[in-house]
């Protein structure tokens, strides 16, 4: 199931939708007409748990191509918003996770050259998420540096501590794409959450796929263009730490709830990497997709 969080005019209020046939169904009130209460929101649904998937999935099956009035709209007729708009936590932040990235920015970010023993993990504050199309800002006085990271992004979908690998993925309610956008000069004394964490700079979307359509999450090619030239091309086997040992070494210290996120990391292919040295302008156009999730297409723009 593709899930969206869409708006069908620019006052309605955000609502849940699925994506079938080049439709969104909105849940709520496709739930309404089949005499079953359904939530609005992308975070309430996921709160109700792994069964909730399956109900729906057998609903929107069972209503496939006679949908009752009111219950769907063209995908070309809505605005998509980012899945979960406002995310309740931070973002969990996942660096250096691809081995040429590592060799990458150990030359131009004064990162180890060593391979990380453990995931680096970092955090993103939901202030910054964006969602498809929207603008990226690119604010002079605080960056001469903007970099873009094209990421696997997972949303947990049931509660997890201190859970063992080979039972990780099972709290993963789906997957999508994420922007880690980075000011690469506003590190401040090591500390990344400033130059990760800035207003915009965790594009989100355009989708979360379940779980279930993802079976092995480390078999999805991705890639990055800016102004529809690639930068960034891998796929997600070449991880260091896979989703379920990122899951597992998070969790056993901090509690991990649904709906947070997780943005596995970035392979190579990033501005601070390349010779010389690429960033983002105003003007510019940065391009994503991950395999089987979507792709987000966004504008930098001064402010």
């Amino acid at each position: 199931m593709r899930l969206v969080t869409y708006r069908s005019h620019v006052q309605d209020r955000a609502r849940l939708g699925a994506i079938v046939d080049g439709l969104v169904v909105d849940l709520q009130r496709l739930g309404a007409a089949a005499q079953m209460a359904l939530p609005g929101d992308m975070l309430s649904f996921i709160d109700l748990g792994p069964g909730a998937v399956q109900t729906v999935t057998a609903l929107l099956q069972e209503h496939r191509g006679r949908w009752p009035i009111g219950v769907a709209v063209p995908l070309a007729n809505v605005r998509l918003l980012a899945p979960i708009p406002r995310p309740r936590k931070n973002i969990f932040g996942i660096g250096l996770n691809y081995v040429e990235h590592v060799e990458e920015s150990s030359r131009s970010l004064d990162t180890s050259a060593d391979l990380p023993k453990q995931p680096i993990i970092f955090s993103k504050p939901p202030t910054c998420v964006i969602g498809p199309d929207d603008a990226i800002e690119h604010d002079a006085k605080i960056t001469q540096q903007l970099d873009w990271e094209v990421e696997l992004a997972a949303i947990i979908g049931t509660r997890a501590k201190r859970i063992e690998e080979k039972d990780a993925l099972s709290h993963v309610f789906g997957y999508s794409l994420m922007l880690d956008m980075s000011a690469r000069d506003c590190r401040r004394a090591g500390q990344w959450i400033y130059s990760k964490g800035l207003d915009t700079y965790a594009p989100f979307g355009p989708c979360i796929v379940t779980a279930d359509e993802i079976p092995d999450p480390q078999t999805l090619d991705l890639w990055l263009k800016v102004n529809g030239e690639i930068k960034q091309q891998s796929n997600t086997r070449y991880m260091l730490f896979n989703v379920a040992h990122l899951i597992t070494d998070i969790s056993a210290g901090i509690a991990l709830d649904p709906g947070d996120i997780i943005a596995t990391g970035t392979p190579s292919g990033v501005g601070a990497g390349r010779n010389p040295q690429e960033w983002l302008w105003p003007g510019d156009v940065v391009e994503a997709c991950v395999e089987g999730i979507g792709t987000l297409r966004h504008p930098v723009v001064a402010v």
